[in-house]
């Protein structure tokens, strides 16, 4: 296939060749272009799941990731069974977004709840609150109070 150009005149003609284009792997060489946000909507990219992203949440990413691996690949039933019985402090946060996400692949995107299980769940670094504790002769140490985005990405089981 020739350059793809992804203006809203050529979506319509090609739609069908630039989606499988877009569905098949890809070499480092022939890479293709990032579509923005309005030209993913346009070729209906993105439908086939739900995700939520909860951000500045006051807990460290690392305490974060230990749960998110726990949960990665289970069904949505698994998922809050998992969430439900972990004694960590990122479980309940983790259940909030889970719940979101649901709802956003069913409401949004039409997706069968059954079907549905968690396709991704990751936790990045947000911005770090900086504090100083007084120690030993005049002396300050740093506080790093860590913040996190946690997102979960699930999708229908075909």
């Amino acid at each position: 296939m020739e350059k793809i150009i992804l203006n809203k005149e050529n979506i319509e003609k090609n739609r069908e060749a630039i989606l499988e284009a877009y569905s098949k792997p890809v070499s480092a060489s022939s890479k293709l272009p990032v579509p923005t946000k309005k030209q993913r909507k346009w070729l209906g990219l993105g439908r086939d799941q739900g995700t939520a992203t909860a951000k500045y949440v006051r807990i460290s990413p690392r305490k974060v990731k230990i749960v998110a691996d726990l949960i990665k690949g289970k069904s949505l039933d698994d998922a809050y069974a998992i969430l439900t019985y972990t004694p960590k402090a990122a479980s309940p946060v983790l259940t909030k977004v889970l719940k979101s996400a649901e709802a956003n692949a069913v409401n949004n995107f039409g997706l069968n709840k059954s079907d549905l299980y968690v396709a991704d769940a990751y936790a990045n670094e947000g911005p770090i609150l900086k504090r100083f504790i007084p120690r030993a002769r005049g002396a300050a140490n740093r506080i790093n109070k860590r913040t996190s985005h946690v997102t979960v990405v699930l999708k229908e089981r075909v």
